[in-house]
């Protein structure tokens, strides 16, 4: 078995050196009106719809002075100069022959558009607009570069310090070096492979050079904890004096039954992604359950092998002063209470208060959502001081805020419309409305069936006025058209921006419909039990209302402690986001849910009272679902430190919620719920009883099959899981 995981990464390996091709951050939205037009243009007016790489170097005169002066002007024409002979550039405008110096003569800039993607570009070709800006500002100008050619190198390692966490939190868990490395071994194979295979895929697929990163980000988090719930039943089966291959056998049967079905709760979430038909996002939820799949297969197949390698030094190389839990050799005991014992006995005791103030702390980390804005990151949300950021300034102080986000009216004039009367209409209409800075003279393509104008709102491309705006323009587009003959749609980054907030705020609903029922029908199979998935359900709710929206809402957008965490910039959330953690959040939730009431319902099953099967199942699991959580909450923090504004925030929002639902919701909100419930938690209909599979995730079949061999039920059965 472990040659052939080894065999399989060598060839992913091999795949992806190979076949890799270069990534793309270019969204494509099917069925929007910003997306016909895109490919209209593509079609007809491919020398403006040109998909490439583009940059602006803006040149500001210093105080006092103005770019047409002749040293200014001598200086911008030898940066410009050097922008035409740097490689891969199709075209540089000239600010003074094209207009793009502002009426006071204070600022300007040149636009800079490349044969290729920006992932394409060379070194060389993405350094030329900062060295023309150098020249510039030698001259004693200020010169600064925006724009998506000259976005920084990604960053990389910041998952390390995630993993290093998570190595130390293994220690404790488990006292053994040996013990504490197969998790994280596993883990590696397993993203290697996954994220592999994601690379070799970009050879044949337009991927987002997010995909790789969200799949790195999840698949190593589930990857940690499908091991350590499987390896601390194993150990926990030898201490009860199991032989090896049978406490391997009894660790797969309950803890790698709860893997498989936490697995494919977090693998629904991802891949019912695609039902917000964003094939940006549907690649990021794809991918990330590609590599949760391998976590699974791996922890059922290539983890119980290397156990078997292990042998009796799986829980060797212990660490002096660290008792990892109960170790290989003791038997478990209750002479000594353990915190979460005690915690435990604390909820049972006093239910209602303890579930209230659960929710009520919830609701209040939860308010900020009430100011959620979504909007995608663009230079304006770069750090403060960037070139980036200080050229997006520079050109809203001398353009006007709207210059950054312009809008493109495509006037489709292939019916037979006259081209130059069609256009003159629509622009005086669009010059008349709110919101308006100007508009540009139209441009034709050469078989005069297609014009642009280029609308300047007053706004900036985030604010309200500008997304009304918009909204306003295809209002009297259909009037537009029946009046001049001439189809009218707007497109542009800002108007595709909108079209992207306005996509996910629609699914959003249809979505978390979709993941919860289906997830609804998965843990009624593993619970056998209607309230306890409703218990988990709403639950998550709390949880991703305060976390999701309501943490990630005060800190990237009102800024409450930003410098502490590393944001520099507040703005609107990225609108992936919301969608994208509804699902994942969701998947994690279940793990949890899964992992700590699988052991509740084992006790239950097997006899005991309802609040004492809560007090030992969570006695029993508490600790392993504490460590799993803070691998978890360290491996997300740790994507903190990345430089994409998405992962970033991704990072955050995924930490934020793992510490509430694992240490609120799942450790005494769900409990708690149980215990007010008492035996009628796990109340189940008998007709609904009946066609319900048994999918025995508490082991009761291994009971009787390894346990009492010889003395099967009576009647050839295995006794109902829900009598015990």
């Amino acid at each position: 078995m472990v040659l052939v995981w080894l065999g399989l990464l060598a060839v992913v390996g091999v795949g992806a050196r190979g076949l890799s091709g270069p990534t793309s951050d270019v969204f494509s939205l099917p069925g929007t009106e910003s997306q016909r037009a895109i490919d209209l243009l593509n079609e007809r007016f491919p020398e403006a719809a040109a998909d490439g790489a583009t940059a602006r170097v803006v040149f500001a005169a210093p105080q006092g002075q103005t770019l047409t002066e002749p040293a200014n002007r001598a200086a911008i024409e030898r940066a410009v100069g050097e922008l035409k002979r740097a490689p891969q550039v199709a075209a540089v405008s000239d600010p003074y022959t094209t207009g793009q110096v502002n009426q006071a003569g204070t600022v300007g800039f040149a636009e800079v558009t490349y044969q290729v993607h920006a992932q394409e570009l060379t070194t060389e070709a993405r350094e030329a607009p900062e060295r023309a800006a150098a020249t510039a500002r030698d001259a004693g100008l200020v010169g600064e570069v925006g724009g998506g050619a000259v976005k920084p190198e990604r960053g990389g390692g910041s998952e390390l310090i995630g993993v290093g966490v998570a190595f130390v939190v293994l220690l404790i868990t488990f006292g053994s070096l040996v013990a504490a490395g197969l998790p994280l071994l596993t883990a590696i194979v397993g993203i290697a492979i996954g994220v592999g295979t994601v690379t070799a895929a970009t050879g044949f697929l337009d991927l987002s050079s997010s995909t790789t990163t969200l799949a790195l980000m999840i698949g190593l988090a589930v990857a940690i904890d499908y091991a350590l719930f499987i390896v601390s039943r194993y150990r926990t089966e030898i201490s009860h004096g199991h032989g090896r291959q049978e406490a391997a056998g009894r660790a797969l049967g309950t803890a790698g039954t709860a893997v498989t079905f936490a697995g494919l709760t977090v693998i629904v979430a991802l891949t019912a992604l695609s039902v917000v038909n964003l094939p940006t996002l549907t690649q990021m939820g794809l991918a990330a359950a590609f590599t949760v799949l391998l976590a699974v297969l791996i922890a059922l197949t290539l983890l119980p092998a290397l156990l078997g390698l292990a042998g009796r030094w799986a829980f060797a190389l212990r660490i002096p002063g660290l008792r990892g839990g109960r170790s290989a050799e003791d038997r478990p005991t209750f002479e000594k209470p353990t915190l979460g014992r005690r915690w435990a006995i604390f909820i049972t005791r006093r239910p209602a208060p303890v579930l209230l103030a659960a929710v009520l702390g919830l609701g209040v980390v939860a308010l900020p959502v009430l100011d959620l804005r979504l909007g995608m990151p663009n230079d304006s949300t770069a750090a403060p001081g960037s070139s980036p950021r200080e050229a997006y300034d520079l050109l809203a102080e001398g353009f006007g805020a709207g210059f950054n986000g312009p809008l493109t009216v495509v006037v489709d004039t292939a019916g037979g419309a006259d081209p130059q009367d069609a256009a003159r209409q629509v622009a005086d209409t669009i010059g008349g409305l709110d919101g308006v800075a100007t508009v540009s003279p139209a441009r034709f393509n050469s078989a005069r069936d297609t014009g642009l104008l280029t609308v300047v709102p007053t706004g900036g491309p985030s604010s309200q006025t500008t997304e009304d705006l918009v909204k306003a323009i295809r209002h009297h587009a259909p009037e537009l058209s029946g009046r001049t003959g001439a189809d009218v749609a707007v497109t542009g980054q800002t108007a595709v921006d909108i079209d992207v907030s306005a996509r996910l705020s629609d699914a959003l609903v249809p979505y978390l419909l979709v993941v919860v029922g289906l997830a609804f029908v998965l843990l009624l199979l593993v619970f056998r039990s209607i309230l306890i998935p409703l218990t988990a359900t709403v639950g998550f709710l709390l949880s991703v209302a305060a976390a999701t929206f309501g943490a990630v809402v005060a800190v990237f957008q009102w800024g409450w402690l930003a410098g502490l965490l590393g944001v520099d910039q507040t703005g609107p959330v990225v609108s992936l986001l919301p969608v994208f953690l509804i699902g994942v959040v969701f998947g994690l939730a279940m793990d949890y849910q899964i992992f700590l009431v699988t052991r509740m319902r084992e006790e239950f099953v097997h006899g005991a009272p309802p609040k004492w099967a809560i007090v030992t199942g969570y006695t029993e699991g508490a600790r392993v679902v504490t460590a799993a959580a803070l691998i978890m909450i360290s491996v997300f923090a740790g994507f903190q430190l990345s430089d994409q504004d998405l992962v970033k925030q991704m990072g955050f929002a995924l930490a934020v919620s793992v510490v509430l639902d694992a240490f609120v919701v799942r450790t005494a909100i769900v409990p708690a719920t149980m215990a007010l419930l008492g035996a009628r938690a796990w109340w189940l209909p008998r007709w609904l009883d009946r066609i319900l599979p048994n999918v025995d995730v508490e082991g009761e079949k291994l009971r009787h099959l390894l346990d009492k061999p010889t003395e099967p039920p009576s009647d050839n059965r295995v006794p109902s899981t829900i009598e015990g």
